[in-house]
């Protein structure tokens, strides 16, 4: 629905003119994109409603028939991210394959998000402090529910025997961290896809939680 800026009516939008609501809703797309830019570039704060309308090529006063503020602009981007990024790695977490197996192929999906959506995931970490202190319990809720998932699989190759005890906490703590820190350095015009780092980053930290040979019992990743 459209919304009305300070001091404005309210615009309207009707909702049985087929032509104006697509074109409302890709004028809002093309806003969270820039702006999903521009707080990555010049952070939340820096980011003014100007530097907004410029991207925009329109009026401040305009930006306000498609928000209300900037911060409910933030929530928008960082809520939608964690949701979309939930629902694509999430059936790897949470299929019937055994633990260290969920674990090679979330790291892969995530990875593959990241790679297309790195902006967006990079807000949800610099960004966090920037929302409202409700806004940021629910967003640190539901993070905290993704990272629980992790650990579940982790200590499910543990149970089985393919991981060697450790710390499941700590070891989710290091493969989320690199996980999410790939939006720092990743390029796609790179040497290496998503798909290759996603390889290395498995082998790596999958390897380095593996039972000794003469302990495991369970199924290799």
């Amino acid at each position: 629905m459209a919304k009305g800026g300070p001091g404005t009516a309210p615009s309207t939008v009707r909702v049985d003119d087929a032509a104006e609501v697509p074109a409302l809703r890709a004028r809002e797309a093309e806003l969270h994109l820039a702006a999903t830019r521009l707080f990555r570039e010049l952070g939340f704060h820096a980011t003014s409603m100007q530097d907004l309308a410029e991207a925009m090529g329109m009026n401040r006063g305009s930006l306000y028939h498609y928000i209300d503020s900037k911060d409910d602009l933030l929530w928008t981007i960082v809520s939608g991210a964690l949701a979309r990024l939930d629902a694509f790695v999430g059936p790897s977490l949470d299929s019937g394959e055994p633990g260290a197996t969920r674990l090679r192929n979330a790291i892969c999906q995530h990875l593959r998000f990241a790679a297309t959506h790195g902006d967006e995931l990079a807000l949800v970490q610099i960004e966090m402090h920037s929302l409202a202190p409700e806004r940021r319990r629910e967003l640190v809720a539901r993070r905290d529910a993704y990272e629980g998932r992790w650990r579940a699989a982790i200590e499910a190759a543990i149970a089985d025997g393919t991981f060697r005890p450790v710390d499941v906490r700590i070891a989710g703590i290091a493969i989320l961290s690199a996980c999410n820190w790939f939006t720092q350095w990743y390029r796609a015009s790179g040497s290496l896809t998503a798909d290759d780092v996603a390889r290395e980053f498995a082998d790596l930290y999958l390897g380095g939680l593996m039972a000794p040979p003469s302990t495991a019992g369970g199924p290799r990743a």
